[in-house]
């Protein structure tokens, strides 16, 4: 547990479930690692960052919403400052560590090794063939495969990635990848076993995705394009069978249900804005509630990356629009059936003003911590640092 946090559920704890109206109070902004309590929601609400007085340019923010921020054992966290550069803090005391300039930047990819917590997986920003391994103890720096060779099927090719967003299986085998020449034209996207280090399937595209991602068991490689280039789609494990999903490309997460299928979440604005999934197993579609509620909408982001805890979801709210709703402005947990229990874990403060203050939350694989970013209500588009959300243990199971 933080440190911060580690008396402050002694007393008991009772979470708030369900739609709650309660609205987002005033609160002056938290100094650095000083426990607070969210207002509404009791939980214990931490800063972990300090951007002004800390070697983090601009701003620090979380990685991203489907990216672990955390390492296997919550020892350490990555935090992304404003000029791209991924930090280290530690996960207990949250005290800056240091910079990770070997990774050059945050379009490396970076995905924390499943079982040590010493080792971080990072797309080479000097050669983007390359995916290499840093342990985060000693600095040393390994190369896992070049895919100069292994075989691609394509010529030119000078990167591969997942381009932002995507992630390995859960347990760190399969990838799901795009291959891009020069000028970032696209050659195709490929499934990789790391483990063998060899190709599974291969299958040419034209059309760049947003991202790509492999599915939390490895059997599913989701290719998310753009709506003008076919939206998002299911491919198995070879690229030989697939499944539309979605028209578009959203704001969404690859979650594990309970019984350890692949679902696609996701907030369908085609249709009634509803919370939905897909299974990707059975091609079930299962709405969980809708977003927009009396001519009211807002913007959202979904972190699954509570792997060991399947099940539910993290979803961060903000930017809405019309009169405010009770799912504004927060961040939540929400069970991934239909009518969902919805656990209210805290208001965010971020006052949305660009890209860079969405609280784009994430969460950690046993969904005990939640770190999100925050303006905390000073409106600056770059005023920005990350706060954390320690949860008691089986809050959420």
């Amino acid at each position: 547990m933080v440190n911060a946090c580690a008396t402050h559920y002694d007393n008991g704890y009772t979470p708030v479930l369900g739609q709650s109206s309660l609205t987002q109070p005033s609160a002056s902004r938290p100094a650095k690692n000083v426990r607070t309590t969210d207002a509404r929601f009791g939980t214990c609400v931490v800063r972990v960052t300090d951007h002004r007085n800390e070697p983090t340019n601009q701003f620090a923010r979380t990685p991203y919403s489907r990216k672990q921020a955390f390492n296997v054992d919550d020892s350490r966290m990555m935090i992304v400052a404003g000029d791209g550069t991924y930090h280290l803090y530690d996960g207990n005391s949250l005290a800056y560590i240091r910079a990770l300039p070997e990774l050059g930047g945050d379009d490396a990819d970076a995905q924390w090794h499943p079982t040590d917590p010493d080792r971080l997986r990072f797309f080479d920003r000097n050669n983007r063939m390359r995916l290499a391994e840093i342990n985060v103890r000693t600095g040393a720096v390994t190369t896992l495969v070049d895919f100069n060779n292994v075989g691609l099927p394509w010529s030119g090719v000078t990167r591969v990635w997942t381009r932002w967003e995507g992630a390995p299986s859960k347990d760190g085998r399969y990838w799901c990848l795009m291959a891009q020449g020069s000028n970032d034209s696209m050659r195709g996207v490929f499934t990789f076993d790391l483990q063998t280090k060899s190709i599974i399937g291969t299958r040419s595209m034209s059309a760049r995705p947003d991202h790509v991602s492999m599915s939390p068991s490895g059997r599913h490689c989701v290719v998310s394009h753009v709506r003008a280039n076919g939206g998002t789609t299911s491919w198995n494990r070879n690229l030989t069978q697939s499944r539309h999903l979605h028209a578009a490309s959203e704001h969404s997460d690859l979650a594990l249900a309970k019984n350890g299928d692949d679902l696609y979440v996701f907030v369908d604005y085609d249709t009634d804005g509803s919370l939905k999934m897909i299974n990707l197993d059975t091609g079930a579609h299962t709405s969980m509630f809708s977003t927009y509620i009396s001519g009211s909408a807002t913007a959202y982001h979904i972190s699954a990356r509570n792997l060991d805890t399947p099940g539910w979801i993290l979803l961060s709210t903000y930017s809405s629009s019309g009169t405010e709703r009770w799912l504004h402005r927060k961040v939540m947990a929400v069970e991934l059936k239909q009518n969902p229990t919805i656990i209210n874990l805290a208001h965010h403060h971020s006052a949305s003003n660009g890209y860079w203050t969405a609280p784009t939350a994430t969460v950690n694989r046993d969904f005990t911590r939640v770190v999100f970013n925050s303006n905390w209500s000073s409106t600056s588009a770059t005023d920005v640092d990350a706060y954390l959300i320690q949860l008691p243990h089986g809050l959420v199971e």
